[in-house]
């Protein structure tokens, strides 16, 4: 039974509900999923794959997420995170176990229903993400190729839901993924610095200085903007070799990267970096437009 604070009116609960288990991010996965899906499959996919693929992002990514503020408690009791439910007192602690325990087996068990290869696939992630939220998170290094795991590997799941043999450019989009995702979490680490710091957690800062780690981060970033031209040059994939269309719109998250990786190298300001991150998400978005329309152009 999941156990709520007294008293509070039911639209607060499923807010924390949703604040718990950070549901947009479970759509998040779904989409790169259906788009990992549909380049491989170059169509939609069946009604029956694609909704216990849904199922299967939603759950886990709720799941894991609800472990991680479990056990990220304390930590975040000192920070004064009350926009964390646990925080706040809206929702239990027992309440983000029981979601954990429901929710992971029930992912799997739809990654099962999708295929025994993307079974595979979500109890390897389920158990990667179990480790990050108990232990690899204090880690910041091991958690920031994580987090850019986690950006990377829906894309091949998608593909595996509905092709017994992934397309070579499904391998590039999710690196170019997992490339754009440890150059943001990077970033992050500048703009966490001092908490780290003061918490004496060891993120990559720590290590090459603020400025050092900024310029690591756009050097993830123009190799990403690098690999984006390489279905253009080579005949990696007919859809995409010479093809005008996917390179009008990848040239667009191109100079998005490139831009940001410039900023990024003339500052270490935590809210030029903030605002940085939300630019190259939305690089990173039309670059995924790029990919579908390259697919079906």
């Amino acid at each position: 039974m999941i156990m709520m604070s007294e008293g509070i009116p039911l639209t607060k609960k499923l807010r924390a509900l949703w604040q718990l288990t950070r549901l947009e991010h479970g759509f998040m996965i779904a989409i790169a999923i259906l788009i990992g899906a549909l380049i491989a499959a170059k169509g939609f996919p069946s009604a029956y794959k694609f909704l216990f693929s849904f199922l299967t992002a939603l759950f886990l990514e709720a799941g894991t997420f609800a472990l991680n503020d479990y056990f990220d408690l304390e930590v975040d009791r000192r920070n004064k995170r009350k926009d964390r439910p646990l925080v706040s007192g809206d929702l239990k602690p027992s309440t983000a176990l029981y979601i954990y325990f429901i929710f992971l087996p029930a992912g799997l068990a739809a990654s099962f229903m999708v295929n025994t290869t993307c079974f595979a696939i979500a109890v390897v992630n389920a158990v990667v993400a179990t480790l990050y939220d108990v232990k690899l998170k204090e880690i910041k290094v091991v958690g920031n190729f994580y987090i850019a795991f986690v950006m990377a590997i829906p894309f091949v799941f998608g593909a595996t839901a509905v092709s017994s043999s992934i397309p070579l450019i499904i391998y590039f989009i999710a690196f170019i993924a997992f490339l754009s995702g440890v150059a943001r979490e990077i970033m992050k680490d500048v703009m966490d610095f001092e908490g780290d710091a003061a918490r004496k957690t060891k993120s990559f800062p720590t290590y090459v200085g603020k400025k050092g780690a900024n310029i690591t981060a756009a050097m993830f970033y123009l190799a990403a903007v690098a690999l984006s031209f390489i279905p253009f040059l080579f005949n990696i994939d007919s859809a995409y070799y010479l093809d005008k269309i996917y390179l009008s719109i990848v040239l667009v998250t191109d100079a998005i990267l490139i831009y940001t990786s410039f900023l990024i190298i003339l500052t270490t300001d935590s809210e030029v970096l903030n605002k940085c991150r939300k630019i190259s998400l939305l690089g990173i978005f039309i670059g995924l437009i790029a990919f579908l329309a390259g697919a079906f152009a």
